[in-house]
């Protein structure tokens, strides 16, 4: 099938189930748009018992598409960038310690906790899982997604404490899980055994070069966007500038080996803060820059959620896989809490934590495509099935049931002044 017939016919079911989202459901457009895809997948494959054209067409689509490549090198930097350029940079600031912590400890604490219960867990419902394949699973599955996050904390109504907290866990966390499971799964990879050849000094040398030089390359080109901002008053060409920076970076930090989505994040957050935008935009070009920006993560998010839908095609249903993801939805959310508990409370009273943060927290840490596309990245002899099948699920669970129920949990435990007060900071 013809990429510019997949594109239209993925842009077309986006457009049109953005409209009976906004027309109809009224939900958040990510959580909307995903269900309406899930519905319309489900009604696919009830067809097949009128006429099962229609399914294979849709399968035939669905297999064409590379999800894990469409995701983690093509979209994901566009979403990334356009997140961070609307992040609260100083609220950031304030948080950057927590924030450094969850993205980092917090990843490969909860890598090692979902990795330890779910291999016992597997071993109790009679799959015969090997623990590195476990780990796997953790390190994809541990990392909040951005793109969830992102979409859903704008309208969940939560503290803007809470919110930079989330959402800048999110940005980071995404880069640093990514290496992590890559890391993980080149010594997956180095054995039939399930042990590689790479010695802890080859792998903590990855993981810094990965991060650290990710970080680096990241605040490098973002500085040579802002100055090329700066020398400049064309709103056009200024666009350009951010979306060559976007592109260029990306393809440019893959190639030296650095984390593309931690160089992006970081390149977002330099040109998006306030300080760069007072000297090196017009008022013009900062009109033309977000409206640009946010376009393109509207468009973007409204295709990755319906192709999150659509997956569900290729997602194989047995009835032992779903209950082990159904047990898994709630070794995510202990490990999540138990991995947040000690960053929490070495920051609370610093910098005035708001209660039950990390409940909040822990409830508010959406996973999304990114699991998803990693899960896929998966060998057959890594039980790719299964963990596609138990990552899916908790996907699901995450993005309909958290994301819609996050900004009701938070006035519960935080009371209606609260929500008021720190929403108006």
């Amino acid at each position: 099938m013809h990429l510019f017939v997949i594109a239209s016919i993925l842009i077309v079911l986006s457009a049109l189930f953005g409209y009976i989202n906004v027309r109809f459901l009224k939900l958040p457009n990510t959580i909307g748009l995903m269900i309406i895809a899930i519905v319309f997948t489900l009604g696919l494959f009830l067809s097949k018992y009128i006429d099962p054209t229609l399914l294979h067409f849709a399968e035939e689509l669905i297999f064409e598409i590379d999800f894990k490549t469409v995701l983690l090198d093509i979209m994901l930097g566009f979403l990334l960038f356009a997140g961070a350029m609307h992040t609260n940079f100083d609220q950031l600031k304030v948080q950057r310690w927590p924030v450094l912590l969850f993205a980092t400890v917090g990843v490969l604490t909860s890598t090692f906790l979902v990795g330890g219960m779910s291999f016992y867990l597997f071993q109790a419902l009679g799959f015969d899982v090997a623990f590195i394949h476990c780990l796997l699973f953790g390190a994809l599955i541990s990392p909040t997604d951005p793109i969830a996050v992102l979409g859903i904390m704008k309208k969940a109504g939560v503290p803007k404490k809470l919110e930079t907290k989330i959402v800048g866990e999110s940005l980071f966390n995404d880069g640093v899980g990514v290496v992590v499971f890559l890391t993980i799964f080149s010594i997956a990879s180095g054995g039939s055994d399930g042990h590689g050849g790479s010695s802890f000094a080859d792998i903590a040398t990855l993981f810094g070069q990965e991060v650290i030089g990710g970080i680096i390359f990241g605040a490098g080109i973002g500085y040579l966007t802002y100055r090329l901002l700066k020398s400049i008053d064309d709103y056009e060409i200024e666009v350009m500038i951010t979306l060559a920076c976007v592109m260029g970076g990306y393809v440019l930090a893959h190639h030296l080996h650095l984390s593309a989505p931690l160089a992006i994040v970081v390149a977002g957050l330099i040109v998006g803060n306030d300080t760069v935008r007072d000297t090196a935009m017009s008022r013009t070009t900062e009109e033309f820059v977000d409206r640009f920006w946010e376009l393109v993560d509207i468009l973007l998010n409204a295709l990755l959620f319906v192709l999150i839908g659509l997956e569900l095609l290729v997602i194989n249903f047995e009835t032992s896989f779903v209950t082990a993801g159904l047990i898994c939805i709630l070794l995510v959310l202990l490990a999540r809490f138990m991995s947040l508990i000690i960053p929490v409370r070495i920051f609370a009273k610093r910098l005035e934590f708001l209660p039950n943060t990390a409940t909040l927290m822990t409830w508010g840490g959406l996973r999304g495509g990114i699991s998803i596309a990693l899960a896929l990245s998966l060998s057959e002899t890594m039980n790719r099935e299964l963990i596609l099948t138990v990552t899916y699920v908790v996907v699901v669970f995450s993005i309909i049931v958290q994301g819609l129920s996050i900004g009701k949990l938070a006035k519960r435990l935080l009371g209606e002044d609260m929500m008021e007060v720190s929403t108006s900071h």
